[in-house]
């Protein structure tokens, strides 16, 4: 079939959708999978923290394998994972096995995710580009907002497991699709780093293991971890430095574009999208409402990130990439402040004026990021580029949920809000020092020349 202009954009963004789908439905499934599984609360944590933690194992491993081996073949190799991952947590009879199951779809997003975006930058140029990553970052929004929503809807017809299969139907269609429709990309000679990527996922597996077991394990364990995620991420990055085709070209971080996309996106994933991801965890335990109630109300976030990045194109074209990147985050900020209106016996909609200024600034700042993540490195490590900035929204929100979760863990009535409130500054901490990592980066590219 011939590669037409529309396709291949259509193809990534309901991919990047999919994603996002696979990512939010435990949000509205948990009590379903605890009731059918007999989940304990260590088993909740890591069905919640699972494909968050595979996603940011394998990202940059799954960029190297774009750039390197072709980002078409690792973008439907990436499908394929996670159509099979989805068919086996549907299947599953126990707790480990859905967990491991979660772990695999977050592997199979982490290909889609990498290569997505890279395949865009590929493809499309110039204003061209810039409208496919809006439309990228749109799927993004899109994901989150039908992922709760859907899973809810889909309990009815066979239970939690329905949302699993579901999502294989849709990952093997797009797997087709993505073979006939997306161009390859050259391949590169260099053998693919094989012991950096050893080192990256065992590391980073170790360190989101921490996050995760903070919660509820016990001391000596969460030392151990960390130790070993600190020893392992030390030989990762000692390698890169030697091998001639590393998976992370740590030289990159001296470009102030890279460091300032990366950056924000660390402090997109701690902030925004850590808070609003427990948003329904509040409307049910602690303003009494229903999962899918909880779910519908999430889309004045979701639904507006989705919109608002669509249409990011029409703000000014003087607003460069800097300025939107800093008033996004500024944005984000003030929503987040504004969930400080949950408060025993709230009325749900004191949330919305939040919800809203949040969804709107993080669908520019997710667009502005898109375009960044993939104009900010060479042509040929477009992939790289996308993966490193998916791995920083990734780790900061698994950072983020994880400190949430311990703040407001065990606590009922007001206590519950009382921990509320200090995860909601914690998140707006986050965005802060986000945006002002961001100032101080733009004014040195802007010293060597080379502003965001």
């Amino acid at each position: 079939m011939p590669i037409t202009p529309k396709a291949p954009l259509a193809i990534v963004a309901l991919a990047t959708l999919l994603a996002l789908v696979v990512f939010t439905v435990p949000l509205t499934t948990l009590d379903a999978m605890t009731a059918d599984l007999g989940l304990s609360p260590a088993q909740q944590a890591w069905i919640m923290s699972g494909m968050p933690l595979g996603a940011a194992c394998g990202l940059l491993t799954a960029g190297a394998l774009g750039d390197t081996q072709g980002r078409r073949r690792t973008f439907v190799g990436g499908l394929w994972l996670t159509a099979l991952a989805s068919v086996a947590a549907a299947l599953t009879h126990s707790a480990p096995g859905l967990i491991v199951m979660r772990i695999v779809q977050g592997l199979g997003s982490a290909g889609i995710m990498a290569c997505g975006l890279g395949l865009l930058g590929q493809i499309y140029d110039g204003e061209a580009r810039r409208r496919a990553a809006a439309i990228w970052a749109a799927g993004l929004g899109a994901g989150v907002a039908i992922g709760p929503i859907l899973a809810a809807g889909l309990l009815p017809l066979g239970g939690w497991q329905t949302g699993h299969w579901a999502i294989a139907v849709v990952s093997a269609a797009l797997a087709l699709m993505a073979s006939s429709h997306l161009p390859e990309s050259p391949s590169s000679a260099h053998p693919l780093d094989i012991r950096g990527s050893i080192w990256l996922v065992l590391g980073l597996g170790c360190l989101l293991s921490t996050l995760t077991e903070a919660r509820l394990g016990s001391t000596g364990l969460v030392c151990a971890l960390l130790a070993a995620a600190l020893v392992l991420l030390v030989l990762f990055v000692r390698g890169e430095r030697r091998v001639a085709n590393p998976i992370l070209r740590l030289d990159l971080f001296s470009h102030a574009p890279f460091t300032g996309a990366t950056l924000a996106a660390f402090s997109s994933g701690a902030g925004v999208l850590a808070l609003m991801s427990m948003v329904p965890t509040v409307l049910v335990r602690g303003l009494g409402q229903t999962p899918l109630t909880a779910a519908f109300v999430l889309l004045a976030w979701s639904a507006f990130t989705a919109i608002s990045a669509l249409n990011a194109h029409l703000l000014p074209e003087q607003w460069g990439a800097r300025p939107r990147v800093i008033g996004a985050i500024a944005g984000c900020t003030l929503g987040q402040g504004l969930m400080l209106f949950a408060l025993p016996g709230a009325n749900w909609m004191m949330l919305l004026p939040g919800l809203l200024i949040a969804g709107v600034s993080n669908g520019v700042l997710n667009a502005a990021l898109g375009h960044e993540a993939v104009q900010s490195v060479p042509l040929d490590r477009a992939a790289m580029g996308s993966a490193a900035n998916n791995t920083a929204r990734y780790l900061g929100s698994a950072l983020g949920i994880a400190l949430i979760s311990v703040l407001i863990a065990g606590r009922e009535n007001a206590h519950f809000f009382t921990g509320w409130r200090d995860a909601v500054l914690m998140t707006v901490a986050f965005s802060l020092v986000g945006m002002v990592a961001m100032l101080w980066v733009a004014r040195i590219g802007a010293r060597r020349g080379s502003a965001l």
